[in-house]
């Protein structure tokens, strides 16, 4: 399939129980941006540890 992206998706619920935020993109890193972004202002996470890139790398599922 030539000149298809792949694209990702990132649910912060796969990490924040309860949270209904999700993002799609085509790079993990655009997702990480935003899922950083979404964690100061949603959910008072200033600090993105290397644990927390951990945990959303591991739950970015390709969806096409």
């Amino acid at each position: 399939m030539i000149g298809e992206s792949v694209m990702k998706s990132f649910a912060c619920g796969d990490v924040v129980p309860g949270c209904a935020a999700s993002w799609v993109s085509t790079t993990d890193d655009e997702i990480l941006v935003l899922v950083a972004q979404h964690a100061a202002t949603a959910h008072g996470i200033t600090t993105v540890t290397d644990e927390l890139v951990a945990s959303i790398t591991d739950r970015i599922v390709t969806v096409s």
